[in-house]
């Protein structure tokens, strides 16, 4: 596994090792030791995925203390935009956003640390996202950060968005408690 550090060194870009053959592939997407030798969290409460058809814009998504948490997310089908936007208000980077495009091919994913808003859009007819999270989903604590709130160079300024994703507030309607 080989890493790439991000706004001040807190987002990683982990890119796992692919092993193939005439069957297809293996990968690795976690290892202890690495992860710890990382200062990356290795105790998951959840892990769930999504399934988006072309065109989808899933975010900015994140939960408010005491239920934010760190996460890892992939992308082990298909093809995504990925940004992450920094909400640390004592941060030199925040309101900033960085891009990474996640895919099955590259095999690369992203560890997200707590104080940071998450979405991707789906570039490839269909894509999975799958994501592990250091804390239970709370419904009371779950936000959001509205997508064209930040200048994010989306490839279409017509996504297809949830009634959920549209009614987020601009980032600089936000108090972050981060």
């Amino acid at each position: 596994m080989n890493k790439t550090l991000y706004m001040n060194k807190t987002v990683f870009e982990i890119i796992s090792s692919i092993h193939e053959d005439q069957r297809g592939c293996f990968r690795k997407t976690f290892q202890d030791s690495v992860f710890r030798q990382l200062g990356m969290p290795v105790d998951f409460s959840e892990e769930y995925y999504s399934v988006s058809k072309k065109n989808v814009l899933r975010g900015l998504h994140f939960q408010l203390p005491p239920m934010d948490h760190e996460k890892i997310v992939y992308c082990p089908l298909g093809k995504v935009m990925d940004v992450v936007v920094d909400l640390r208000k004592k941060s030199d980077s925040f309101g900033q956003y960085q891009i990474f495009d996640l895919s099955a091919e590259k095999g690369n994913m992203i560890y997200i640390p707590k104080g940071f808003a998450h979405g991707f859009y789906t570039l490839s007819d269909e894509a999975i996202m799958m994501y592990k999270v250091t804390s239970l989903y709370s419904k009371e604590h779950d936000s959001g950060i509205l997508w064209s709130s930040l200048g994010i160079p989306w490839p279409t300024t017509s996504p297809i968005l949830s009634e959920r994703d549209q009614s987020f507030l601009h980032l600089s309607d936000f108090d972050s408690p981060f």
